[in-house]
């Protein structure tokens, strides 16, 4: 399955730098933590995220190798959320990032709603 016009995806400084890289957030610290020691990506290489998250959604809809299609997974009547997992690889690193995608009701782009490392 493609997401829905993955060249307007809106990736927020709040979901990306303020949540999923932020190891003082209350409750997504944990993602930062992962994804600091597994990538050695924090905070500071927000921009290298959101360029790999960028090149993921535009690699699956075009149909591209991915680790998978961009899965739906919760429908209600204001919004489509799907997952996509892709690989990432940095330095002598590997790892699996999992991101989580809305698409809202009378919207015809995807919004970032998490990112972490599985």
């Amino acid at each position: 399955m493609k997401l829905p016009n993955p060249d307007q995806a809106l990736i927020s400084f709040e979901k990306l730098e303020g949540y999923s890289l932020n190891p003082n957030h209350a409750e997504g610290y944990h993602k930062a933590v992962v994804c600091q020691s597994a990538l050695d990506i924090g905070v500071a290489e927000a921009d290298e995220v959101r360029d790999a998250l960028r090149q993921a959604t535009l690699a699956v809809s075009a149909l591209q190798r991915a680790t998978q299609d961009v899965i739906p997974i919760e429908q209600n009547a204001y919004s489509q959320k799907y997952r996509l997992d892709f690989e990432r690889v940095r330095s002598e690193k590997q790892a699996t990032l999992r991101s989580v995608w809305i698409v809202r009701q009378n919207e015809y782009f995807p919004r970032l709603v998490t990112c972490y490392v599985l």
